[in-house]
């Protein structure tokens, strides 16, 4: 019992801590249906785990209808995980969540196979993951990354790295698991591609025009000496 009122108390503390709309302890126990969220999981993790499968999936259902927040029973979430605002999240039954995780409203950890086997995603420590992003299949996503909002991730993420884009790229590999909010700043890899373009373009430019040059030169020495063996 002492422990479960420590994780309680851990729980709404790290709310308090990730989330600066937070002013005091009562408005972070009754307005935040990301934390009811995850303590309804609990619940029904409890009783799936042991053997009350149905009634675990009716908590379940229950969560997803009074939060928003669709977590399988059979999901594994570790501790000081924050589900910001949390409408539309969706966690599916393989999904395996560590410690210090932030995730944002609409993200999907969703299955790609029928099979009865682990088909959703692992996501390690101190992982951000941006709104409306999509995780498909038994991919991991290593301590300390970051996935942009609206990408769609469908390949294992090394620790540390920056993924942005549809299908998800790792534009930026840090290696430093760090919990980082400033998820808006992510490098946009559309207008960097364009940008070395445009400098690859701006290089066989100048290359073409120095080939014009020395083309010119060589023909006015041709010129030149034609006129002299006429002389």
């Amino acid at each position: 019992m002492i422990k479960v009122i420590e994780i309680l108390k851990e729980d709404i503390e790290t709310v308090r801590k990730r989330d600066p709309a937070a002013r005091n302890f009562l408005e972070v126990i009754l307005c935040y249906p990301g934390l009811h969220a995850i303590w309804l999981h609990r619940i029904a993790h409890f009783l799936w785990t042991h053997h009350m499968k149905l009634l675990g999936r009716l908590i379940s259902h229950l969560n997803r209808f009074l939060t928003g927040v669709e977590i399988h029973p059979g999901a594994r979430i570790k501790r000081r995980l924050f589900i910001d605002h949390g409408a539309g999240v969706v966690i599916g039954e393989t999904s395996e969540i560590g410690d210090d995780v932030l995730l944002y409203q609409g993200v999907v950890l969703g299955g790609t196979s029928m099979e009865k086997k682990k088909r959703h995603p692992t996501i390690q420590n101190k992982v951000v993951i941006g709104a409306a992003a999509i995780l498909l299949g038994p991919i991991t996503v290593g301590e300390g990354a970051k996935i942009g909002a609206n990408s769609v991730v469908i390949s294992s993420v090394p620790p540390g790295a920056t993924v942005v884009g549809v299908p998800g790229k790792v534009v930026e590999d840090r290696r430093e698991p760090i919990i980082d909010l400033e998820h808006g700043k992510l490098p946009d890899p559309l207008s960097e591609m364009m940008k070395k373009i445009m400098e690859r373009q701006s290089l066989l430019e100048e290359k073409l025009k120095r080939m014009e040059r020395l083309l010119k030169e060589e023909k006015d020495e041709n010129h030149t000496e034609n006129n002299q063996k006429i002389k």
